[in-house]
């Protein structure tokens, strides 16, 4: 028996379809036919849910922000010291596109680069909220002395957002050959080794000599 959904039900399903069918067929040649028979409704239905292509890759982009904003107010909810939050931060991204591995296609898409502008629009702002993000925990960790002072926590905070983004775009490049967070946490603990602030580079220099004198 066909089960009946509500309309936000159904608009939920168009779209979770549509990013596990970009990831399968690539989002630039993604129709709405095949959308259609993925979700096994015709394609009349889909339009009486998003009257254009561009009202649903709006309404994928906003699903996909919200997935990572989620991640973002329960790291934040939890309370921990700045050094560990931006850790988590950065690595729930990684996480996330390992489990949503549509995400880097649609990013480098004909769709979001020329075609439609609010799809680029949300996913620039999006970026910008995570920019802040961990540019306020990195100051938070200078303050700290955690970090080091002679770089301005905005040039950090694109380092780190350009460490991931290089590395999201070597996984997908390879076939997604490797383990992703796993290799983003590698890759984060020589970053912040660089970023180590006179304080933290002290006390890993007397770790040692501690050990001994215990």
């Amino acid at each position: 028996m066909r089960i009946r959904r509500t309309a936000e039900e159904r608009k939920s399903e168009i779209v979770e379809t549509t990013l596990r069918l970009a990831d399968k067929v690539g989002p630039d040649r993604l129709t709405t036919d095949e959308i259609a028979r993925g979700v096994g409704v015709t394609q009349a239905a889909i339009f009486r849910h998003f009257p254009s292509k561009k009202d649903l890759w709006t309404a994928v982009a906003t699903r996909i922000g919200e997935k990572f904003q989620q991640r973002w107010f329960a790291i934040e909810q939890a309370g921990a010291e700045p050094t560990v939050q931006l850790r988590e931060l950065l690595l729930g991204q990684l996480k996330l596109i390992q489990l949503t591995p549509a995400i880097p296609a649609i990013l480098l898409s004909r769709e979001l680069h020329v075609e439609n502008k609010i799809l680029r629009t949300i996913f620039w702002q999006f970026m910008q909220q995570l920019l802040g993000r961990v540019e306020r925990l990195i100051a938070a960790g200078q303050r700290e002395g955690v970090y080091r002072n002679d770089v301005e926590a905005k040039d950090a905070a694109f380092l780190m957002i350009g460490l991931i983004q290089g590395l999201v775009l070597r996984w997908s490049l390879s076939g997604r050959a490797f383990n992703l967070p796993a290799e983003g946490n590698r890759l984060l603990d020589i970053q912040l080794e660089l970023f180590a602030g006179q304080s933290q580079q002290h006390r890993a220099e007397k770790s040692p000599q501690s050990e001994r004198d215990s």
